[in-house]
């Protein structure tokens, strides 16, 4: 049954279907535009996207599946866009894993290395991990006695953290686009605000206009919901294993309960098709571990 509840604009697959489908160039552009400012980018005119076409009902409904934004800017500089609202560790690594795997889709065996693309990786998170003030923070290879001196900008990796733009005191939505895209991702921006801004930026009003289709849609709706499941069940599952694991631990003192709790855990996503990296990378081990659990009888 359908209410009348804001949907949530940063449920990954209704990401997807605002900002990464064809047709949806407008809002993208004005989203990365407003990103790219904080390391000088000239203004993007043209993207393609490309789409995903994984989507289907065991996609959508399995908590541990990745569903992410790729692009190709014209310069041929691909772009990588991830929203995690869950804390699933290891941010860093796994934003550099993600992007490197963009960056070797580059090249076949044999090539040169000059058809290598320059890759943006955008991580959109809920969680703080990074200790610094700023809800926007972005990467580089520099040189770490000359700051100034970039070895290369094949890698550009970049943070926008939720949590501390909702406690951000002062949001200029008029002259910082960013912000405006921030403040229309929160689920919970005052209705009058999130007119306001839905009324002054002609791509956040496409992207709400995308919303209202997913909502007025039985079958969109019903994916939506769909991966808000996947993404509770995925919280609550690991907070679950961790707490039997503290109290069968506490009974027993040790952390046995704990272990096999989390090896439970690791087959079952193993079984479901993840890889042992993947699985390493969310559940925050070596990927030798993750072999060893998978390995034992």
């Amino acid at each position: 049954m359908m209410t009348n509840e804001r949907l949530n604009p940063l449920n990954d697959y209704l990401f997807m279907k605002y900002m990464g489908e064809k047709g949806d160039e407008e809002q993208l552009l004005s989203f990365l535009n407003a990103v790219l400012q904080r390391t000088d980018k000239n203004g993007i005119t043209a993207v393609e996207i490309i789409e995903n076409r994984m989507f289907s009902a065991e996609t959508i409904g399995d908590k541990a599946s990745i569903l992410d934004i790729r692009a190709v800017l014209i310069d041929g500089t691909k772009v990588n866009i991830e929203v995690q609202l869950r804390n699933v560790g290891n941010m860093d690594k796994r934003s550099l894993f993600y992007w490197s795997r963009e960056y070797t889709k580059g090249i076949e065996a044999g090539e040169d290395y000059i058809k290598l693309p320059n890759v943006i990786a955008i991580n959109i998170v809920n969680v703080e991990f990074i200790a610094l003030e700023e809800v926007h923070t972005s990467y580089h290879l520099w040189e770490d006695n000359h700051k100034e001196y970039m070895l290369t900008d094949a890698l550009e990796i970049h943070f926008i953290d939720m949590v501390k733009f909702r406690r951000l005191r002062e949001k200029d939505i008029v002259n910082n686009p960013l912000h405006r895209w921030l403040t229309f991702f929160d689920k919970n921006t005052n209705e009058n605000i999130l007119e306001e801004i839905i009324q002054m930026d002609t791509a956040i009003q496409k992207a709400q206009e995308k919303i209202r289709f997913v909502r007025g849609s039985e079958e969109e709706f019903r994916a939506y919901q769909m991966r808000e499941m996947a993404l509770s069940d995925f919280t609550s599952g690991i907070n679950n294993a961790e707490r039997k694991g503290i109290v069968i631990g506490e009974q027993r003192g040790i952390t046995i309960g704990k272990q096999q709790e989390r090896m439970k855990y690791i087959r079952k996503l193993s079984q479901k098709g993840l890889s042992d990296v993947d699985i390493a990378d969310l559940i925050d081990l070596s990927i030798e571990e993750v072999k060893n659990i998978l390995n034992t009888p």
